[in-house]
């Protein structure tokens, strides 16, 4: 994960340095967008954190401010989470965290070329589900019961940087967004705080987006 981020980085750096070529502002967009997510979550309490597929689906509106730039809002439902593996002297075993959020990102887009953009810019998103399960070597160990919405951080809000081409009224793009909130909620246990997971969101998105207007 770290090496995929790494060169979406450079990706969206070396396109950013591309001379733009002169083009005429393109008119307002309106349209849908879906596709696939690859989400992970990071943490230090666990052995082992490995990616879940996912999707991601809604609305976007693409307003001009001049040739070159863009300001792009977005609403759309989007699945997030992972599977962690923790190992200790008491227990070990595997969760899997599934994580449905309504996401708004406020995007500025850079018209590169007239079909290179870049986009960035911050999200705020409201979980609207959340299910945990578990498989302990310890039967006791039976946490994911006790996991419902509600002991999660429903708001999250980070950074989201990408790139898309455009084609007509179709653009493909990759996109990650690096989540800056934790995912789990501070609770109390016979006087010792714990957060489940203890984690923060990062997810890879690769959509299709297609205007109507």
């Amino acid at each position: 994960m770290k090496n995929l981020i790494f060169s979406i980085s450079i990706l969206v750096m070396f396109l950013a340095f591309i001379p733009c070529e002169a083009q005429e502002t393109k008119p307002l967009e309106i349209g849908i967008k879906g596709g696939i997510n690859l989400s992970n979550l990071y943490t230090n309490d666990a052995s082992k954190t490995d990616m879940i597929p996912g999707f991601n689906a809604g609305l976007f509106a693409k307003i001009p401010v001049t040739s070159l730039l863009a300001f792009q809002p977005e609403l759309s439902l989007s699945t997030k989470g992972a599977t962690l593996t923790y190992d200790n002297l008491l227990v070990n075993g595997t969760a899997n965290f599934n994580l449905t959020y309504l996401e708004l990102p406020l995007l500025g887009v850079i018209n590169v070329t007239k079909r290179f953009n870049i986009q960035v810019g911050p999200y705020l998103a409201y979980m609207l589900d959340a299910k945990v399960t578990n498989k302990s070597n310890v039967s006791l160990f039976n946490f994911e019961q006790n996991l419902n919405v509600d002991k999660f951080n429903r708001f999250d809000a980070g950074v989201a940087f990408g790139a898309g081409i455009d084609i007509d009224a179709i653009t493909m793009g990759v996109r990650y967004n690096l989540g800056l909130t934790k995912v789990g909620k501070t609770q109390s246990f016979l006087g010792t705080d714990y957060t489940v997971p203890n984690s923060t969101n990062g997810v890879v998105s690769f959509y299709l987006a297609v205007s109507l207007l």
